[in-house]
This record gives C-alpha cells, sequence and structure tokens, in this order.
C-alpha cells in the first residue's frame, strides 16, 4: 500500500490489534488514540517530503531496559532484560535508489549511499555511522541492499539509559530486513548487526545486551557463554500484575566526555580474566579468582579486583532473578534487584566517576529514590552508569508520590513510567 493508504487504515482503526500491544499496554483508550495520532503524523511527514510512495509501512526498534546484569554481557555473563514502550518509529518505503535518506524529527535530514559502506571517521558518534554500519553488517552477509526513505520520531530520550543507539539500530535494521531481505533475518542477527554498527563505525565499545532487547522483545534472560551464539531465553512473568510500576528516572546528567570510563570497565575486568590468561572473567573460575586476590590488588589495583567480584555475584543474581519471575516469587525479585543496585554502587563504582567528582546526579538520584521507597520496592543504577538513569520498581499505592517527590528535585517529566512490551524491532503494519 502507499503512505495515504496506510495512514487512512490507521485512522479507522485497522492496525488497533498491532498498536495496542505496543504503545496502549495500560489498557486506555487514550494512550491508544496518542499511538494513532503520532502514526498519522509520521505518515504526514513522509508524504511532505518524499511523496506517496508505495510498499510503505511502519516500523518499530524499541527502548531496552536492564533488569539484572549490570556490566555482565562483555564479560560473557548472563543478564535479564526486556524491551519497553518507548521506541523509534518510522514510516518508510523503498525509493528503488541506491541512497537512504533519514528525517528524524528534530535533526537534519541525513543521506547515506549504499555504494559508500566503509567507515567514515569523520561520521564516529553519529546517527549517519549506525546507518552505514548496518547497511555494511548486511552487506557482509550476502544481501543486496536498496535504497529507502524514512521518516523517524523517537520517544527514546537520546543519554536516557534505554539505549537509543539500539533502538536506532534495530530500527534500521528491521527497515533493511523488510525492504530488501524478506524479513530473512532474526532478531539475534539483527542485534549482532546492530552491535558491529555501534562498535565499527559508531565508535563505542558495547556489549550486545542494548541490542538483543531491542530485537527480541519482552523479558528475556540471554547467556552470553558464547557470544556467537547466546542463549535467549523468554522469562514469562506478567509485570502488570505485579502490584509495581516500572520507573525510569533521567537524572538529568549527561553522558558527555564519559568513553573512557565506561572503556575502563570492561578493560579492567579483562585485565583480571588476562593474569589467568583468559579473555573474559566468564572463562575464569570464582574459587580462583578469590585464591588470587592478594596478588591482583597488587598487581591491577583494588577497584579491578572489586569490578571483578561484582561480576561473578551480578551474573549470579541475572541467573536468580529470571528464576524468581519464572516461579512467581516477585519479592525475592525485588531483593536481588536492591543486592544488584547495591554492587553497582560498591563495587563495579558506576554511580559517579573520578574524573569529576563535583557530578553526582546518580549518586544523588538513588539516595533521594531510596528515601521515597523507605524499604519498599527496589531501585539501582540502570545500564552503563554514570550518568543517565536510574531504575525503580515503585508500589502501585505509591507511585504518584514517588513520581513527584523525584521531579521535584529533578524536573518535571523526568520520572517515567514505563512497561515491558511483548515485541522487540518490528514491522508494526504496512
Amino acid at each position: 500500500m502507499n503512505v495515504q493508504q496506510l495512514r487512512k487504515q490507521i485512522e479507522a482503526g485497522a492496525f488497533d490489534a498491532e498498536l495496542s500491544p505496543l504503545y496502549a499496554m495500560d489498557g486506555s483508550a487514550a494512550s491508544l488514540s496518542r499511538a494513532k495520532e503520532r502514526c498519522a503524523r509520521l505518515a504526514d511527514g513522509f508524504l511532505r517530503r518524499f511523496g506517496n510512495a508505495e510498499g510503505a509501512a511502519l516500523v518499530s526498534g524499541p527502548g531496552r531496559t536492564e533488569i539484572a546484569g549490570n556490566h555482565t554481557d562483555h564479560q560473557h555473563g548472563h543478564v535479564l532484560c526486556g524491551s519497553v514502550d518507548m521506541d523509534m518509529l518510522s514510516c518508510a518505503a523503498p525509493n528503488g535508489s541506491r541512497l537512504v535518506r533519514i528525517l528524524s524529527e528534530g535533526y537534519p535530514e541525513s543521506s547515506i549511499s549504499l555504494d559508500e559502506l566503509d567507515a567514515k571517521a569523520e561520521e564516529t558518534g553519529t546517527s549517519a555511522a549506525l546507518v552505514r554500519g548496518v547497511a555494511a553488517g548486511l552487506a557482509k552477509l550476502g544481501y543486496a541492499l536498496s535504497g529507502f526513505d524514512a521518516c523517524v520520531h523517537s520517544t527514546v530520550l537520546s543519554g536516557s539509559g534505554l539505549s537509543s543507539s539500539a533502538a536506532y539500530e534495530v530500527l534500521i535494521g528491521t527497515v533493511f530486513n523488510h525492504f530488501s531481505c524478506a524479513d530473512r533475518l532474526d532478531a539475534v542477527a539483527l542485534a549482532k548487526i546492530g552491535q558491529y554498527a555501534e562498535n565499527v563505525y559508531f565508535g563505542k565499545p558495547c556489549g550486545l545486551m542494548d541490542q538483543m532487547a531491542s530485537s527480541v522483545g519482552s523479558a528475556v534472560a540471554i547467556d552470553f557463554s558464547d557470544p556467537a551464539q547466546p542463549v535467549v531465553e523468554r522469562v514469562d512473568f506478567d509485570f502488570s500484575g505485579c502490584g509495581h510500576a516500572l520507573c525510569i528516572i533521567d537524572t538529568a546528567s549527561s553522558h558527555d566526555d564519559l568513553t573512557e570510563e565506561y572503556a575502563a570497565i570492561p578493560q579492567e575486568m579483562g585485565a583480571v580474566a588476562a593474569y589467568f590468561q583468559k579473555h573474559v572473567l566468564r572463562e575464569v573460575p570464582e574459587a580462583a579468582f578469590r585464591e588470587a586476590i592478594p596478588a591482583l590488588r597488587r598487581t591491577l589495583g583494588d577497584r579491578a579486583v572489586l569490578r571483578a567480584m561484582h561480576f561473578y555475584a551480578d551474573d549470579r543474581r541475572a541467573v536468580q532473578e529470571a528464576e524468581a519471575l519464572r516461579g512467581g516469587d516477585f519479592p525475592r525479585f525485588l531483593s536481588l534487584v536492591g543486592a544488584s543496585g547495591l554492587s553497582s554502587e560498591l563495587l563495579l563504582q558506576n554511580i559517579w566517576c573520578a574524573s569529576h567528582p563535583e557530578r553526582q546526579a546518580v549518586t544523588f538520584s538513588l539516595a533521594l529514590g531510596r528515601e521515597l521507597l523507605r524499604g519498599k520496592g527496589a531501585i539501582r543504577v540502570h545500564g552503563g552508569g554514570f550518568a543517565g538513569t536510574i531504575q525503580a520498581f515503585v508500589p502501585d499505592r505509591e507511585v504518584a508520590r514517588f513520581k513527584a517527590g523525584m521531579e521535584a528535585a529533578l524536573g518535571e517529566g523526568n520520572c517515567h513510567i514505563l512497561h515491558i512490551r511483548p515485541a522487540g524491532g518490528c514491522v508494526v503494519c504496512g
């Protein structure tokens, strides 16, 4: 169908069944109406810029939330994560050329030639690098790519800890997969391509968790023992019935100039592994690590040892949290979430950085959140840390007070109530 036909069907409610599980998880007609209005605005934007193209589709790449396993993925450990109902949504259509043209709301239009897929130094850290990197990753697999036009709108806040870069990579990969690959690539393959784009083209040394959570969807437990073939298992748990809301709180702090802080974590964990002539900590038995702690402290310093201690403990907790959810033991799950948060603060040490001791927004926000929770629920740093967001599971009856207290200190609109959505990167309709 063309873009005008797609828009009319959205307005008529033809895709309500597809939109509701992604954007109206609270069950309200108002949420569904807002989702339809958003889709219509995207279609209108496409019509204004690119015209009434044939073969149009709405495609989504969701943000992600890390539920358990803070900085365990790059050491081939376990994580528990999920996709959320904040996403990057695109109205896209093939254009019959060798160009990918993307107009993202609030940004200048970008144009990428599919005949120029080598990494460009001047694009490091840009969305253009991610598009080029995803295309290059697909081309390496032997797919003949064709160009497309897209208008994109994001509700995944940049620097929010919901991984806007992974959402974008999954979105672009899903569009290519639909238009050029006949939807043959599965979610795991698309996640790996996204990671390749981010590592090689964008210039960020990340693990695979962000892309996997965004691509696979729902709540998933992932074992990265073999990153080439990660074990991905859906965790069946109804978060909407647990009596707690998932809150992601923007601490109003920036990730700028923190790349070295992030890189130091895998570097230091890797240095501990290298002491045992291994590449990652998952390959080192914990008993051997514990026995060698005195020598490791002398050789590598205390922080590397503490970060390794965090890995072993949080790697176990990721498995235990998934088991608690599968067994319906939500109090046990909350206890483990809280323990993970303390481990990140005390051992992993990714809530503030020594290079900017005056910047402790994450530390402050965690302290305030604990005061507001009054011993209930659970709270922890979210994602990479140092800046960005924290995560809290807040009893339903306390949500209004918690939200008001956090926003009084951090700013209105900085506490987001999210849902774990059932689908990852997907063609919503078209």
